[in-house]
């Protein structure tokens, strides 16, 4: 009988997210620091004799072919038949067990096609490097790829120029607003802050939580009131902020006890999670990577 790979893909928070400035071709160029934390959504991975990619348990609203978690398998595949044209790589049934929310900025989508690329690279024996796997993730979607390297990390670029950083690691209350955040319509906003002078990653580490900002955050407070509300509380107990462009808010602190009895209050209001922060993706400690 066919072993099923299951593997987690954790979530990852934007302790810190400054835009430069807005290129020509509409893309923004950003600095921000990359947490991993301990929560996750976990792939299952089944190998098939077939070469069909088979996704068994989908997400509403998102078709088949459009799920990240397909994309990559298809992009893996053809990526490997196009080099090896005589072996066809075997297929692979798909399945999702979904904790973490869709457009929460949390990264979700993003971290499930990385664990993908990964397990995938492991269970066909691709023996892709990590710098590989990273650049394919790149083609589909700009957060794949810290992902990919797993490890906390400072990013330039639209996001894709990694460098791996030890940051703290708080216990975290991570709240959901209930809102859903369109990332366009934040981008397009023209009040969003977009010529936020560059610094350098010592700077930002040296100068550390206390003067990390998101960017984003006046913009979307504005258009989504109910992220407004949550960050209003949970001010009350921690300095809190947006990650990415939302919805989910969050804040630092140095118990899991602290961090637990906040998290009770909130979860009377939000979908509220406390999450360990990390530095080492567990998803590369389960393949041993």
């Amino acid at each position: 009988m066919t072993k099923t790979l299951y593997l987690p893909a954790p979530a990852k928070l934007n302790r810190l997210l400054h835009i430069t400035r807005r290129r020509e071709d509409g893309y923004h160029e950003l600095q921000t620091l990359f947490q991993l934390v301990d929560i996750s959504d976990t792939i299952g991975l089944t190998p098939r004799d077939d070469h069909r990619i088979v996704l068994n348990e989908g997400i509403d609203d998102v078709a088949h072919e459009h799920n990240l978690v397909v994309r990559a398998a298809r992009l893996l595949q053809n990526t490997h038949l196009l080099h090896n044209a005589m072996e066809t790589p075997r297929g692979v049934t798909l399945s999702i067990e979904k904790r973490l929310p869709m457009g929460g900025g949390l990264g979700g989508g993003s971290s499930n096609a990385a664990t993908v690329l990964l397990g995938l690279n492991h269970l066909w024996q691709l023996n892709l490097s990590v710098d590989r796997l990273a650049a394919l993730g790149l083609q589909l979607g700009a957060d794949v790829p810290v992902f990919v390297k797993g490890h906390s990390a400072w990013a330039e670029g639209v996001g894709e120029k990694l460098t791996s950083v030890t940051l703290d690691t708080p216990w975290f209350v991570i709240l959901h607003p209930g809102v859903s955040v369109s990332t366009a319509a934040v981008f397009q906003d023209p009040e969003l802050t977009r010529n936020t002078p560059p610094i350098t990653m010592a700077r930002a580490l040296q100068g550390g939580a206390p003067t990390w900002r998101n960017d984003c955050e006046a913009v979307v407070k504005k258009r989504y009131p109910p992220i407004a509300a949550a960050l209003d509380w949970l001010n009350c107990f921690a300095p809190s902020q947006l990650t990415g462009t939302g919805a989910c808010v969050f804040a630092a602190f140095e118990t899991q006890e602290a961090a637990k009895q906040i998290a009770r209050n909130a979860s009377q209001h939000w979908p509220t999670w406390v999450a360990k922060g990390l530095n080492r993706s567990p998803l590369h400690d389960a393949l041993g990577g």
